[in-house]
């Protein structure tokens, strides 16, 4: 062999050493891995430790994968579905690091919601952790639509923070998630004034994004297909016993946010004096009329909206995607109804009330909020619903949403939040306006954003920020097709990987610890929100942190 290559081989030897080294090793994602359930024709764990998952309900174990083959996958339909491991097989996680790593599709999904990927959380004693889809119609807004969440909580509960009045408003109607952002729609009955929107920034400052009509509130916001809208109104501010607007401009527009901060009209609803409501269902966005004369709405292309009817001509307010529905509140009677996209069904009046507001979904069930009793009732059926108690004294319930496990609801006349602590039981959290010689003060409407909970208030026109555990939210909607997620707790942070990229990151205070024992199943596909609807391949749990570069190689369908 020649002098030259003994000369060269020590260089070669260090380059193979130097590729090996930053070449990512298949075998290095096994290390610390609870359970590797890759759903390739059934829920065995493949990662050894047989912590094989239950079926229940149906799922369809022979579904096309990242890659495109049959039998890669599991597909939930969403209901009464998921796959569960027992008690005494689910990790017991105390205050260690931990990482959850799959493949999820939600498929076109725009007819339900989402619901939990992964989920072990004690709702009695607030402790475990969430991986969900959430999408949430709080009171008159899409307040969140397919944004990917990871909490944790060891029942430790943030104080109340003020955000202040965005623009001296005398309160914000609605509120949404955008792009990683708050967004406020605000109340101004002044004349000369028009409602308008701010934005709160990252470093907690309120931003004008301008008025979209003349009147005097921007009464609903939803994101649908990943652009802002805006729903108008000539708010009746008799309505909240307080003097009315010297602002008499009509509302009524649907109004779309330009990639030139600008506003864009989408269309105005006929004969309608104010947005009741916006919900995005089945590839389309649906609005209704507040005032008489009733109306409900379906945008079409051109900014077209085309008049669904409503139900015996009653006046659909607040809407909510469940079970393949819209279901809507009614002003003109203790009512809720639903539409399939073709016509009307009356689900039944909810007790000696006169007024339904508010819906959310948890643990899989519609809850509604009502007037006068300040009620909370749950949807069993057609004609059946049974009453989960009262919030305190309070009279109406309000904006209500599932922030990291737990139902939250705001109220009028206090502006009180509650807490569901099951049956008939309601734990007040806190009162937020305080306003003097007022007859109603309102918890108006909720939203959450980068994992903090926000909920609006009436007529202080404040906005409060409040969070339970920690949690992260993804800036923007999962969109269809195939994903990588990745959550991840560390000694300090949490975070949310997509498609191998960090995308929301949490840190903890000094001293910040969370013990997340939480002796309850683990559900793959069912948690504090809702059934699953999509599919999901490869799911792995780990008792450590993956790094970044484990999390890339991950998400690459060739290790599949």
């Amino acid at each position: 062999m020649s002098r030259h290559f003994y000369q060269i081989l020590p260089f070669l030897l260090l380059l193979l050493l130097i590729n090996a080294c930053n070449e990512p090793r298949a075998l290095s994602v096994d290390k610390g891995l609870f359970a590797h359930w890759e759903f390739a024709g059934d829920a065995r764990d493949r990662s050894g430790k047989e912590r094989h998952a239950l079926v229940r309900g149906e799922v369809n174990f022979n579904a096309q994968g990242p890659t495109g083959r049959p039998g890669t996958a599991v597909e939930f339909t969403g209901s009464e579905s998921w796959l569960e491991l027992l008690s005494d097989q689910s990790p017991e996680l105390g205050t260690e690091d931990f990482s959850i790593a799959l493949w999820v599709n939600l498929g076109e999904n725009a007819g339900d919601l989402s619901g939990d990927i992964l989920s072990q959380f004690d709702s009695v004693n607030q402790t475990g952790f969430h991986l969900s889809t959430k999408t949430q119609a709080v009171t008159t807004s899409l307040a969140n639509y397919n944004q990917v969440h990871f909490g944790i909580n060891a029942n430790q509960a943030s104080d109340w923070r003020d955000h202040g009045s965005p623009d001296s408003t005398l309160g914000a109607f609605s509120l949404t998630s955008f792009q990683g952002s708050l967004y406020a729609g605000l109340s101004h009955p002044e004349k000369g004034k028009s409602g308008n929107v701010f934005r709160l920034d990252s470093l907690n400052r309120w931003v004008d994004c301008g008025s979209p009509d003349a009147s005097n509130s921007v009464m609903a916001l939803a994101v649908f297909n990943d652009e802002l809208y805006a729903g108008t109104g000539k708010y009746r501010f008799a309505g909240s016993s307080l003097p009315e607007s010297d602002n008499l401009n009509k509302g009524g527009r649907i109004m779309r946010y330009g990639k030139d901060k600008k506003w864009i009209a989408a269309g105005e609803l006929p004969d309608t004096e104010a947005i009741g409501g916006l919900v995005a269902y089945k590839g389309a966005l649906y609005a209704s009329s507040l005032y008489h004369p009733a109306g409900f709405f379906r945008m079409e292309e051109g900014h077209n909206w085309v008049d669904c009817g409503t139900p015996e001509g009653k006046r659909v307010v607040a809407l909510a995607v469940y079970d393949g529905y819209i279901y809507a509140s009614s002003y003109d009677s203790g009512n809720v109804y639903r539409y399939d996209g073709h016509s009307w069904t009356n689900c039944g009046q909810l007790g000696e009330n006169t007024q339904t507001y508010s819906f959310a979904v948890y643990y899989g069930e519609l809850y509604v909020g009502t007037w006068p009793s300040g009620r909370v009732y749950r949807f069993d059926g057609i004609d059946r619903w049974t009453d989960v108690g009262r919030l305190g004294t309070e009279l109406e319930v309000m904006g209500m949403l599932v922030h990291n496990g737990t139902l939250l609801a705001g109220t009028l006349p206090l502006a009180e939040v509650y807490a569901y602590a099951g049956d008939t039981t309601w734990k007040k959290l806190t009162r937020l306006d305080r306003t003097p010689d007022v007859r109603y003060r309102r918890a108006w409407t909720m939203a959450e954003n980068q994992g903090t909970l926000y909920c609006s208030t009436l007529p202080s026109g404040k906005i409060f920020g409040f969070e339970l555990g920690k949690n992260v939210l993804s800036p923007g909607p999962l969109k269809e097709g195939w994903h990588h997620l990745a959550a991840v707790l560390s000694k300090n942070k949490i975070a949310l990987f997509l498609d191998g990229e960090q995308v929301a990151l949490s840190e903890f205070e000094d001293g910040e610890r969370f013990e997340l024992n939480a002796r309850v199943p683990l559900r793959i596909g069912f948690g504090a929100n809702n059934y699953f609807k999509g599919k999901m391949a490869s799911l792995r749990l780990y008792r450590r942190a993956l790094n970044p570069r484990e999390i890339a190689f991950l998400s690459d369908p060739g290790t599949l």
